[in-house]
């Protein structure tokens, strides 16, 4: 018998069953191998007195021996795998599990030969506690790792966290890729961007989805989970990593998993910023219920403000309070109400700010909220309800007939003040680029321009992340027409993202995608010193050069042919306009 089939009989001599090698030594040492073929039929065979007499029967049809035993076997194999399956549900709990360690202890020599294993894997699935000599058996076995159940595997995962972290790993690696694949996705669109999906279509992503069944109902493991994200969130400041821990607790609230659920000190906190981010706006009942929640954090334990930061700290979470903030200054503009009068305001202010210092607060474990910049409130958020002020001036003053003076421009000028805080203070930073972001949906080219200067420097470069980047390109979508304008183009690639350009990858990205999109409204001079000035150096990663490729390809086909270059003869005295038959 060569190896496979030495695997096939695995633990039958420790039962005492004959296997392939009695029957061969058996052979060897006998004189009538006929008579000893035919005892050890007998002696192994089925023993039903009945079927003795049946089997001469199989034998006139031709059907091999070896076809009945393997349909007898197929047959009570199925019928075991029902019957531990149902032991694993009746009776005392103390019972059942006490039939199926017995029958674990029977079978578990068996477990390599393959015919058995998914008998010995089901009995191990339907025990909540395999004896760890088993489960270290297991381990030691890559075959058998692999072919257990994740019931077991949870088992073996919750004592030996570096095998549970090389399973996690690539999950991860995989999620953090998937996410930076839609910022930079060829599809630049204002409807479709990165903060489309609603929360629970994310939840159903691959990933999470594995993570959540790795997982079941084992807090040890969620909180392994948790510890890598963690890690991995200050090794690498990567803020997806904060969203795939508020999606996963939010896939376990899903299932009702209550014994992971009833211990996150988060859960409710969650469950609430989870509306809001589905709304993409946080309302006055919610915002006083998130309220109650950090007001509540009690003495000795602020250690929950760490993992609030990280839920907080998730894009989607910052998008909503953005924009719920962006929304909420409209609105005193309107009431003739300053910032510091508005409590929800505040809230928003004191959620963005505990989200924006999570890196901090998790690097130096002090735990406590970040205090809040009283100029931000005082001047910074009073001077962006100037700009939109200005906007409304601006605008009914182009409504009102014009006298001999002549129109009143736009302000051009931006205060220095303004240019400071983005420099300088990070939720600054954050609010004026979503109220920049805001303009520009609005197709307000004058704001979108006046502001454009102050973000060539800012706060950590902000203006120059993905996320931002992202969102901007869709929205400038909506300002196509204005890119065949040289001066408008000049404006936002020589004064904007050129500056970063050469320094910063995935900026040089994000501009070749936009003139994937607008390549044919660009002003055709501009777009021919965009492409030299564009063009990948040797240092360029893969994904600048395909997109560089993509957008040579598409511009060498609009260009015209030189035979039609040549027949179109020059005309330079204008021609008489010839009425067409539909304008008669």
């Amino acid at each position: 018998a060569g190896p496979g089939q030495a695997a096939m009989y695995a633990g039958l001599q420790e039962l005492g069953v004959a296997n392939g090698e009695d029957l061969k030594e058996t052979l060897t040492n006998c004189t009538e191998p006929l008579k000893a073929i035919e005892q050890f039929q007998t002696e192994n065979g089925v023993l039903l007195p009945s079927l003795q007499s049946a089997l001469p029967f199989l034998d006139l049809h031709g059907t091999p021996r070896l076809e009945f035993h393997q349909s007898v076997f197929d047959e009570l194999r199925e019928k075991l795998l029902e019957r531990v399956s149902a032991i694993a549900l009746e009776g005392k709990v103390e019972e059942r599990y006490k039939k199926l360690e017995d029958l674990l202890e029977k079978s578990f020599s068996l477990v390599k030969m393959p015919s058995i294993q998914p008998v010995v894997m089901c009995v191990m699935k339907h025990l909540p506690k395999v004896p760890e000599k088993k489960l270290k058996l297991v381990m030691a076995d890559k075959d058998l790792y692999k072919a257990c159940a994740v019931e077991v595997k949870r088992q073996i995962w919750q004592d030996n966290q570096a095998l549970f972290g090389d399973e996690v790993s690539p999950l991860l690696k995989q999620y953090i890729l998937e996410k930076e694949n839609i910022l930079f996705s060829n599809d630049i669109s204002v409807l479709h961007n990165f903060f489309s999906p609603s929360p629970k279509t994310r939840r159903q992503g691959e990933v999470v989805q594995k993570l959540t069944q790795m997982i079941g109902k084992n807090v040890k493991l969620y909180d392994m989970v948790l510890q890598f994200l963690r890690t991995l969130f200050l090794r690498t400041r990567n803020v997806h990593y904060c969203t795939l821990r508020a999606e996963l607790l939010m896939s376990l609230h899903d299932l009702e998993i209550s014994e992971i659920c009833t211990v996150d000190p988060c859960h409710k906190f969650t469950w609430c910023l989870d509306a809001c981010i589905r709304e993409k706006f946080v309302d006055n009942k919610r915002a006083r219920e998130l309220q109650g929640f950090l007001d509540g954090v009690k003495k000795g334990q602020e250690q929950v403000l760490g993992d609030l930061s990280m839920i907080l700290c998730d894009p989607f979470a910052i998008n909503t309070l953005a924009l719920s903030t962006i929304r909420h200054l409209q609105d005193l503009v309107g009431q003739d109400t300053l910032p510091r009068e508005s409590p929800d305001l505040l809230l928003l202010l004191r959620m963005l700010s505990l989200g924006q210092g999570a890196w901090d607060m998790i690097d130096s474990q002090v735990f406590k909220e970040p205090k809040m910049e009283a100029e931000l409130i005082t001047k910074f958020l009073p001077m962006l309800m100037s700009f939109v002020v200005d906007d409304h001036t601006f605008n009914v003053d182009q409504k009102l007939p014009s006298e001999e003076k002549g129109p009143i421009p736009y302000p051009s000028t931006i205060p220095e003040a303004f240019t400071k805080f983005l420099q300088e203070n990070r939720i600054a930073c954050e609010i004026g680029l979503y109220y920049i972001l805001h303009i520009t949906k609005q197709r307000n080219k004058n704001a979108f321009l006046r502001l454009l200067p102050a973000l060539v420097e800012t706060f950590s470069d902000l203006a120059f992340s993905d996320i931002f980047l992202h969102l901007l390109t869709g929205n400038l979508t909506l300002l196509g027409d204005e890119f065949t304008l040289e001066e408008f183009c000049t404006s936002l690639f020589d004064g904007f993202f050129l500056t970063a350009c050469s320094r910063k990858e995935n900026v040089h990205r994000h501009v070749l995608r936009l003139l994937l999109h607008l390549h044919h409204k660009v002003a055709p001079a501009k777009l021919e010193s965009l492409q030299k000035t564009l063009e990948p150096t040797k240092q360029s990663g893969e994904a600048v050069k395909e997109l560089y490729n993509q957008l040579t390809e598409k511009l060498e086909l609009r260009k015209p042919s030189p035979a039609e270059v040549t027949e179109t003869p020059s005309m330079e005295l204008p021609l008489p306009t010839v009425p067409t038959p539909a304008s008669r």
